[in-house]
């Protein structure tokens, strides 16, 4: 882990963030996995697909 991080979770410990902050948070990263989940299972568009220049194509073996 980066030591970076060490000294922000060290940070938040001492110095709790406000309630809305929290919420704030734990609100981006339950719509960050919501829209993950949704393009995994459900749809993702194919125009939101990066075309893959210089790479060889997928090849399956059998």
């Amino acid at each position: 882990m980066n030591p970076l991080w060490l000294t922000r979770m060290a940070r938040w410990l001492r110095h709790p963030p406000s309630p809305a902050r929290v919420r704030l948070v734990i609100g981006v990263g339950l719509a960050c996995l919501a829209l993950a989940l949704f393009a995994r299972y459900v749809y993702w568009p194919d125009w939101a697909v990066p075309n893959r220049i210089g790479r060889l194509p997928h090849v399956r073996l059998r």
